[in-house]
């Protein structure tokens, strides 16, 4: 079984090319699959999904750009019908905390009749350092809703870690890790570690929900920020404030701190202009 391939849906996102890059290092097979890889997976061409799974052991499963989309837990579902058809016998799934449809897309995978295992996770770190809200920690803003809201933010390198144990290793299958940081966090907060890390002074900025989805909607276009600004609506309003133990019950060691990360981060550049 070690000689088949791990399949790896979104290997060029965050978390895919982190748990695909863990997975080479050991010396593991690893089939990358995205719309531009060399093994072409795209959510939106099924055609694509049983070459993609065929002859695999195992795959990890992210939806790009989030289960809350519409019709993503359908395709979900069909996935895993194609899983069952080629004989793939494990999922790990990456799930959205606090977020109706990640559970729904839970659900669908506990109930697909293959071993399976759930990452649900908190709000990523990296979303400041490789994501949308870089260039505003560039211009020293953090504008974000939410009020003071606390979250227990997670660096991605984490999430990696518990994707690719339960990937491999025995005593995962079935489990549910419920993965967050290890302390609660306003924004305010995190613009004041990364102030620290960065050297230069980053401001949060409270906004409304609305003005929210007219930032996202400017960035990409009015679907995508009808989208998020309801998810952000639904987990920013205090349900995911509190921390849990799913790193330290996956890997048997506590979560990295938001503070350790933002240093990490700065000094590998991630906040200089030609990043």
């Amino acid at each position: 079984m070690q000689d088949q391939p791990i399949l790896v849906i979104g290997a060029t996102g965050k978390t895919g090319r982190r748990v695909a890059s863990r997975l080479e290092a050991r010396g593991l097979p690893v089939r990358r699959g995205s719309r531009s890889s060399a093994t072409p997976f795209d959510w939106d061409a099924p055609e694509t999904w049983a070459p993609a799974l065929r002859g695999a052991r195992a795959a990890y499963v992210t939806y790009f750009p989030d289960l809350a989309f519409p019709g993503a837990v359908e395709k979900l579902e069909s996935l895993c019908e194609t899983a069952r058809d080629v004989d793939v016998e494990h999922l790990v799934l990456l799930s959205g905390r606090g977020e109706h449809h990640a559970r729904l897309g839970e659900d669908v995978v506990r109930s697909s009749g293959l071993d399976f295992t759930i990452v649900r996770a908190a709000w990523f770190a990296q979303n400041f350092s490789e994501g949308y809200l870089r260039d505003p920690v560039l211009a020293g803003v953090l504008p974000m809703p939410g009020d003071d809201v606390a979250e227990p933010i997670i660096d991605i390198d984490d999430i990696a870690d518990v994707a690719v144990a339960a990937l491999i290793e025995d005593g995962h299958k079935g489990e549910l890790y419920e993965v967050t940081g290890p302390r609660l966090m306003s924004f305010a907060d995190m613009a004041a570690e990364l102030s620290q890390a960065t050297g230069h002074e980053i401001r949060h900025i409270p906004i409304s929900f609305e003005d929210f989805h007219g930032n996202v909607a400017e960035a990409g276009g009015t679907f995508v920020a009808d989208v998020f600004t309801a998810i952000a609506r639904e987990t920013l309003d205090g349900r995911n404030a509190h921390t849990t133990g799913g790193v330290m019950r996956a890997l048997g060691r506590g979560p990295r701190d938001f503070a350790d990360f933002a240093r990490a981060a700065a000094r590998s550049g991630a906040w200089t202009s030609a990043a």
